[in-house]
């Protein structure tokens, strides 16, 4: 079994792929300077340290560590608009110092966050890999970031996958943002009984992974060696559009209350559909339906939030 670190630990999908690590048997130890992320996320088995990742002083946690899973981000597209100083000290200054703890503890690879935001520009749909327009202060500065993983490979000899989510969701996802994500948002609005905001018409269309097959991919691409140095899209390969994602929660739910509409957001893409033929290649699909996810979901948001 094998030693890996995540940064992120504490957060949505670090905490998620922290338990399958675990059940799989690996030595899990991570970080997080929990400013989104819950501590009480952490699971129980990870040798956990409050600690930033722009600090040099994480290089000693990388000692003997096979791979690295990097997820810690400032990842609001709105929080980055509105800061985009601290948004690319901590995606981008902070992803090269951990290319960089990594390659001097001699990681094996590094598996680390990109974002599907690099697409913003872009009107292919689905959409692959090499098709890129990001414009957001977000999609910007984790572009920027992962033009450091060709010199890490190129002079430190440090292996990488590029991962490119689309919209991840499931038990966990972070609802204490300033503008929590869509299914988040909902469920919890619905279930205290206020009002839901959708922004814009509700038209936009998304593609919706659920996180477990996120973390499928996850492993997948830590174990095989054909992903070496090359970027994934991860999505379901469908999309939804905002109204039909709410008409489906609100009538799990069982709710009769109509949501109020705001301005757009800014920076946001209209649509965002993934092409995974190069994921599935390698032998991933999706195997966790929309409706089903969202059940879990909102189980998870009844048990431990609300």
């Amino acid at each position: 079994m094998a030693k890996v670190f995540i940064t992120g630990v504490a957060g949505f999908i670090g905490s998620n792929l922290a338990v399958r690590l675990l059940e799989e048997g690996h030595e899990v130890v991570g970080i997080d300077d929990l400013s989104h992320g819950l501590q009480e996320q952490v699971p129980e088995g990870v040798s956990f340290v409050k600690q930033d990742i722009r600090s040099k002083d994480i290089y000693p946690l990388f000692k003997d560590v096979n791979y690295v899973f990097h997820l810690a981000a400032l990842s609001s597209i709105p929080d980055c608009q509105n800061d985009p100083v601290s948004a690319c000290d901590v995606n981008t200054t902070g992803t090269v110092n951990v290319f960089e703890a990594s390659a001097k503890a001699g990681v094996k690879k590094i598996i680390f966050a990109e974002t599907s935001a690099v697409y913003e520009g872009i009107k292919q749909f689905p959409t692959p890999e090499d098709a890129v327009e990001p414009h957001s202060v977000y999609a910007v500065g984790k572009m920027a970031a992962r033009l450091f993983a060709k010199p890490y490979k190129e002079f430190r000899n440090l292996d990488s996958v590029g991962v490119r989510y689309f919209n991840v969701y499931g038990p966990r996802q972070d609802y204490r943002r300033s503008i929590p994500p869509l299914m988040s948002a909902f469920i919890l609005a619905l279930l205290r009984g206020e009002t839901p905001v959708i922004y814009g018409d509700g038209e936009k269309r998304r593609d919706f992974v659920y996180v477990d097959d996120v973390n499928d991919a996850h492993l997948l691409l830590m174990k095989d060696d054909r992903a070496n140095n090359q970027i994934y899209n991860i999505g379901s390969g469908t999309n939804n559009s905002i109204n039909e994602i709410y008409k489906m929660i609100k009538g799990l739910l069982g709710a009769d209350v109509e949501p109020v509409h705001k301005n757009n957001l800014e920076a946001e893409a209209q649509i965002t559909l993934a092409d995974c033929s190069r994921l599935k290649s390698l032998g991933w699909h999706p195997k966790t339906n929309l409706e089903e996810g969202i059940k879990i979901q909102i189980d998870y948001i009844k048990k431990h939030v609300i």
